[in-house]
């Protein structure tokens, strides 16, 4: 599930219903780092709303790099469908956090603080 936000506002009702229903131990965000490792102009949003999370919620909040991990998604994207896919019409965001996911799965240590 893609959660939206409006005019950078996350549904913090949709967030809480849904820690409720799955009790995870930690959450995940996204580090959009430039390729070069540095960080981007929304870095500081991310890691804001990474440290709201763990304000609201208690939750230990761990940031994954996310660097390629839309291209990633929209390369298996295409490979599976075999066709193109347009990014406007079919997004690939869950793609690319399920991707963020394993790449914490496979190296927790990779992971920071916000």
């Amino acid at each position: 599930m893609v959660l939206k936000a409006r005019d950078g506002i996350p549904d913090w009702g949709q967030i809480e219903r849904l820690l409720e229903e799955w009790q995870p131990d930690r959450l995940l965000v996204g580090l959009p780092l430039n390729m070069d490792g540095s960080e981007s102009e929304f870095c500081a949003r991310t890691r804001k709303f990474a440290r709201r999370l763990h304000g609201r919620f208690g939750l230990k909040v761990s940031m994954v790099d996310e660097r390629l991990s839309t291209f990633e998604a929209k390369q298996l994207a295409k490979e599976q469908n075999k066709q193109q896919r347009s990014y406007r019409d079919q997004p690939v965001d869950d793609l690319a956090a399920a991707m963020i996911l394993q790449s914490w799965l496979s190296d927790p240590k990779l992971a920071t603080d916000p």
